[in-house]
């Protein structure tokens, strides 16, 4: 009998995590953080709702910590088989992972400094030697389909999904599944990106399969109509014109590298003037050499670029701060500049120390260009918060608040019926994951009323066999 479990994902728009079960092998696909509301991050914690000792293999469908950061944890309790994913997942997990562990143990440091746990002392939840554990665990697959056993009876491919370098769909192939013993297949979509966005190649198209878990994030609304680079030039325009910094909390991997490109790209146009543009996350310039380096998942343009001796992601006036010295040096600048720095929900990273600065200033602009989850500040400041709290302090927002959704780098409801529509069997059924609840039905609305597909909209902890 072949099940699948669904441990994060559903609900919310984080802690990916989906169990398969066939026969005596145990796969698990994502080993995603909770993020967001107090009630979700607090599920880091608890003990996880398997035993991490005795799965075969952890199977990641893209980088995004929301997918992979608990990875550590699971070492941490137990875990010791391979984790498989594409090169280009492998390499930016090298800066991730290690990342989120420092940001854990500085997290656990600064709370017993300041008499702030209600534990004594307070601990990370995982720390950078549970990180490099997982990264040893590591074993890359193609991009382009090929199978790989990866467990007893259980095969997976891994296809161009187009939300960052080196994501994925998933397929696992499983034998002997179904009442029948014919075998099933089930397709995991992991983060679709959307079509026509630049460095990286579109989606390609779902292989055939049995069963699907498709995401939801945009299931209950569509990109703007506005071409996201015209919306960006009206933006940094506008700006520039009331002589303020523009903000732009920005995820370090993906956003950051598709904001430099638009940017650059403006610029060699003269549809914006020339400003400094600072990007302030060391793993975003270090993301940004991976995406240079992993040339065989760029797009045509891209490659043309290159070919001409051109850095697509870099603009005229840019400077990356490596350090805390060159980023608290950012401070001393004035007027009109860009500065892009993680993280893209405004829940921790740098972008906070200058969020507390800029969200007063009523010449200054905070640009969103990503999906804000539930309990957020970044969500909070949308909503038309007046105050948030930010390290430890109410900050005024009096700056004007922008949001581009076309720079997303998820597809919206119409985006994810134009990938399916090349499928020319209908699964046996369908599960709409990784969106808020209100995203995941509308999404199985959609797919419902255009195919007449069955769709489900799973709970947490909620099981299914796979007939």
């Amino acid at each position: 009998m072949a099940t699948i479990s669904f441990w994060g994902g559903v609900g919310t728009v984080t802690g990916s995590k989906y169990l398969v079960e066939n026969n005596e092998s145990r796969v698990l696909v994502d080993c995603g953080l909770f993020q967001g509301l107090r009630e979700l991050r607090e599920r880091n914690w608890e003990e996880p709702p398997f035993d991490a000792s005795k799965l075969n293999a952890v199977v990641i469908t893209h980088a995004h910590v929301d997918h992979t950061g608990y990875l550590p944890r699971l070492v941490g309790r137990g875990y010791k088989g391979p984790v498989y994913c594409s090169k280009g997942t492998a390499d930016l997990l090298k800066l991730l992972l290690p990342d989120s562990a420092r940001l854990q143990e500085e997290e656990a440091d600064y709370r017993n400094r300041h008499n702030l746990s209600r534990h004594a002392p307070a601990l990370p939840l995982y720390t950078e030697a549970d990180a490099r554990a997982a990264l040893k665990l590591i074993k890359t697959c193609p991009n382009t389909g090929e199978p790989t056993d990866i467990a007893e009876g259980i095969r997976a491919s891994f296809h161009i999904a187009g939300h960052i370098l080196g994501s994925s769909l998933v397929l696992l192939e499983l034998e002997g599944a179904g009442a029948d013993g014919m075998g099933r297949r089930v397709l995991f979509s992991g983060d679709l990106g959307h079509y026509d966005q630049p460095i990286i190649p579109d989606p390609v198209a779902p292989p055939e399969c049995d069963y699907m878990l498709v995401e939801s994030t945009y299931g209950d609304r569509l990109h703007e109509s506005e071409d996201p680079k015209d919306s960006l030039a009206r933006v940094i325009n506008e700006a520039a014109e009331r002589g303020g910094p523009l903000l732009v909390p920005a995820f370090a991997v993906g956003r950051t590298q598709e904001l430099l490109y638009h940017i650059r790209e403006l610029e060699d146009e003269g549809r914006i003037p020339v400003l400094p543009v600072r990007v302030d996350s060391p793993m975003a310039a270090n993301a940004t050499q991976i995406y240079q380096r992993n040339r065989d998942e760029h797009d045509e343009e891209y490659e043309a670029l290159l070919g001409q001796h051109r850095h697509p992601l870099r603009t005229r006036s840019m400077m990356t701060a490596s350090t805390r010295d060159e980023s608290k040096r950012l401070n001393e600048e004035r007027g009109a500049r860009i500065i892009i720095s993680a993280s893209g929900m405004l829940t921790g990273g740098r972008v906070l120390h200058h969020a507390r600065r800029i969200l007063p200033d009523e010449r200054a602009t905070v640009l969103f260009v990503g999906f804000q989850a539930a309990g957020t500040t970044g969500r909070k400041i949308l909503e038309g918060a007046r105050y948030v709290r930010i390290m430890k302090g109410d900050v005024a927002v009096r700056c004007h608040v922008e949001r581009i959704g076309g720079l997303s780098a998820h597809a919206d409801w119409a985006e994810v019926l134009r990938w399916l529509e090349p499928l020319k069997t209908a699964p046996r059924r369908v599960f709409t994951t990784h969106g808020e609840p209100e995203a995941a039905a509308a999404m199985a609305a959609h797919i419902t009323e255009r195919f007449g597909w069955r769709v489900d909209v799973p709970e947490y902890g909620q099981s299914f066999e796979l007939e």
